[in-house]
Parts: structure tokens; sequence; C-alpha cells
């Protein structure tokens, strides 16, 4: 009591103390400008340091590493973090009542999304977790009958790392490789599966190249011959349209923060009919139909929710916006500097996930030229490995083109300006480094660099 007295005294006089507020964040056209002032409670002594200014910070153009919080899944979350705090598993009162009706109604709005019922969706701490769950919890529950899976190379690494784990408890798994569009071949899948073949797991939308795989024909396939398929849907619940029916997905994987929602959030969608049966991975109280155990947090399944029913109202205006931003940018890049290549298949493919390879230039080296814009080089899980990305690889893209990749993602909050800004910026870099590159000055004498022999010193 005494140290709750004392923090409210220290909080009523940092309220009542003088001085001229903070300003409110401001964006600009170039750059996002954020006050860093100190938000804590406690006094900080003034005297020593000047007044800081405000931080200029880059444009935001990494929407496949996660997306800003769309401002009407903040409204429907505060009121679950402020007023309706109880547990939605608390059953004696209006408190657990308020919150258990909250999640059941997120729980609706995520099944609405992607045609499911509503008793289908798991929430989960994000799509690493669902996954988790689909892979080791489906492989280890048929284990008996069943001791084989099929995946692809170019997936997310938490299926990876999930299916290398299960090797080492005695399963089988099959990585099929993909064309040099980056998408799989029916026909490798078709004879790759085996009798004892439990589940086949290949994602929707890749986080690195932005390719669509033929979702439709592989859950026709893999339903036609009585194996389980599973897709991580992270890069693409929300973004384009998507049926667990109509596609024979038994199971899919969600996550929040992809979609502008919390982080810390995801979810499984598990088919009832016919029934896939998995082996829970954590064990508790046996909340989320004893798969997945643990308090659910309701205002971030609320965020979820909500999150899941602004994409579907405004998923086709999105795509529209977002492909014709997507185009301004290639078109732009493309017509004023040769030598670039776009990695991934240009038909099959989300527009808001463009990679690009700038040959003769260092990706990491142009990355630190375009400090003005937030990008990557590749997904945000494998970006601090100098190795090239596993993805591109295994397209067949040469190392040094890999090497030079660049990963530009177009979102729902992605302005015009912004774009326009990127494309500048990007040519004058480019043509900067490549200047400086004597390998550019070699191609420019037109030397074939295939053809020369290099040694070491």
């Amino acid at each position: 009591m005494l140290l709750r007295a004392a923090w409210r005294r220290a909080a009523v006089a940092v309220t009542a103390a003088p001085g001229p507020k903070p300003a409110a964040p401001t964006r600009g056209l170039r750059l996002r400008v954020g006050d860093h002032a100190s938000q804590s409670a406690v006094p900080a002594d003034t005297t020593a340091a000047p007044e800081a200014g405000p931080v200029l910070r880059p444009l935001y153009m990494d929407v496949q590493a996660t997306t800003p919080l769309d401002p009407r899944v903040l409204d429907a979350m505060l009121p679950y973090l402020i007023n309706y705090y109880g547990n939605p598993h608390s059953r004696t009162h209006a408190y657990g009542w308020e919150s258990e009706a909250a999640m059941e109604r997120a729980r609706q709005q995520v099944a609405s999304l992607i045609g499911a019922d509503p008793r289908e969706i798991i929430f989960t701490s994000g799509a690493t977790e669902s996954n988790n769950i689909a892979i080791k919890g489906v492989a280890r529950f048929y284990r008996s009958r069943k001791k084989h899976l099929i995946t692809t190379q170019t997936e997310h690494k938490c299926v990876l790392d999930s299916c290398r784990s299960l090797e080492a408890e005695g399963f089988q798994v099959t990585y099929l490789p993909v064309q040099k569009s980056g998408i799989i071949d029916l026909k490798e899948l078709e004879a790759a599966i085996q009798p004892d073949t439990s589940l086949v797991s290949v994602m929707t939308v890749n986080n690195e190249i932005g390719v669509k795989q033929p979702i439709a024909e592989i859950g026709q396939i893999c339903s036609s011959r009585k194996v389980y398929f599973h897709t991580d849907a992270a890069q693409a619940v929300g973004k384009i349209p998507l049926d667990v029916n109509d596609m024979k997905i038994d199971l899919m994987s969600i996550s929040g923060h992809k979609i502008y929602g919390p982080k810390g959030v995801g979810a499984i969608y598990i088919r009832r009919r016919p029934r896939v049966r998995v082996e829970a991975l954590q064990s508790g109280g046996g909340q989320e139909r004893g798969m997945r155990s643990g308090t659910v947090p309701t205002p971030l399944v609320v965020g979820l929710g909500a999150a899941c029913e602004v994409a579907q109202q405004e998923m086709e205006y999105d795509h529209k916006r977002i492909s014709k931003l997507a185009e301004r940018l290639i078109q732009n890049i493309m017509k004023s500097l040769p030598d670039v290549v776009m990695n991934g298949d240009p038909e099959h493919h989300y527009p808001g996930c463009i990679n690009l390879s700038f040959a003769y230039v260092e990706g990491e080296s142009l990355l630190m030229a375009l400090k003005d814009v937030a990008l990557s080089s590749g997904s945000a899980c494998t970006s601090a490995s100098l190795e090239p990305s596993y993805v591109l690889r295994a397209i067949g893209t040469d190392e040094d083109l890999a090497h030079s990749s660049i990963r530009f993602g177009i979102g729902r909050f992605t302005t015009e300006e912004e774009v326009d800004y990127t494309v500048e910026k990007c040519i004058q870099h480019v043509k900067r480094l490549r200047e400086m590159s004597p390998l550019w000055e070699m191609v420019q004498d037109g030397i074939d660099l295939k053809s020369i022999k290099w040694t070491q010193h």
C-alpha cells in the first residue's frame, strides 16, 4: 500500500509539473517523425542534457516483416485492455462472461474470413506456434501408422525447423524442390506421397518472394490421396481470397501482426469434418478444446478478430491499390536501371511483396545507403545472417544476384509519395554504388564475368 501511495504521489507530481507538453508525432512525406521524449512517471534530470528535438524515422516499406496496427483494430481492443478485463474462462461472474462473448465473436470473425466454422478456430500466440502445432501435432498423433511428411525447400524457417526436429524423432521428411519460378511441380508432389504420408505442408504466399502456390490443386491431390494438407497462410490471409472448403485445406496457420492486428496473437484452423486430430504441444488447463492450454488473451484476440473483419471488408480495394503501387515501383525502377531482376513468378504472385536483385551491387550496402527507407534483404527471421537467402538459392538464383536482392513491401497505409521517394532514392544509390564497383566497370567494357578465373592471394 505504501509503495502504491508513493507511486501515485510521484505520478501526480509529474503531471502537475510545469513545462511544454511533448508534441504529437507527425508524419512527413520523406521521413516519419516520432517524438522520443521520456514517457516515464519518474521525473528526469532535465538540467544536464539539452532539449532533444524530434527524431527522424525512415519510411516503412517492410510489411512482410510486420504491419502497423490499424486504428480501427486499436479502437476494438481498448475496452478489453481497460474496463472488460475478466478472464474469458471464468464461468461464475459477468467479468468472465463479457470476455468470453468477445472471444467467441473474434473466433467468428476469423472463421468468416477463411470460410470456416468458428469451432474450427484455435487461438495461438502467432503463426510460428500454429505451424508447430500443425506439423508436430499431426505427425505425433498419427505416428503409430504414418511416419512420413512432405514440405518444400522454400517454407518459413519455423516449418523447416519443426520438420528437422521430427526427423530427430525418427520421422522421414521429403523437402520438395521448387521450379525457377518458385512454384512446386505438382507431379513431383504426387510422386512423393507414400502410403505412410500423414501431412503435406506448403505455404500459400512466400514471405520473401511473394510467390503464390497452387493451393487448390495441392488440396485436391492431398484429398484424393487421403493425406492431410496444412498451409502456412500468414502472408495470404486477408490479402487474397481463401476458402478452406473450396481449397480442401485441413489445417491453416494465421498471424495477427501480418494483417494490421496486434503482435503476439494468431490462430490455427483445424478441420472438424472429416476430423483432423493433433497432439497438443502444451499441457495445462485444457483451454481451446484441449489443443492449446493457457488463458486466451482477450484484448489480443479481439484485435485479431477486428483485423480479420476489416481485411474482409477492404480486401478488394486494398488489392487493387497495392497492385497499382507495386506496378509503379517496378516499372519506374526497371526503366531507369539496367540489370535488375525480379525474383519469383511474375504471374502467380502477391503484388505487395516485390523482391528485386540489383546486379553488381551488394544488397547490404544498398540497404545501408537507403537509410531513409525501412527495407530488408530477406525475411526478418533470417536477415541477421550474411548468407544469401535459402529461398533465392532454392529458385536457382546465382549467388552474386542472391546477395544483391532487396525486398520491398507495400501495404494498406503505403502512399504513392512514399513509393516515388523509395524509387528515387533506390535509383540514385544503385547508380552511385555501381560507379564504385570494379565488376560494373568490367561489364561495361564487355567482359564476361563468368569467364574470369579468380585467384586467392
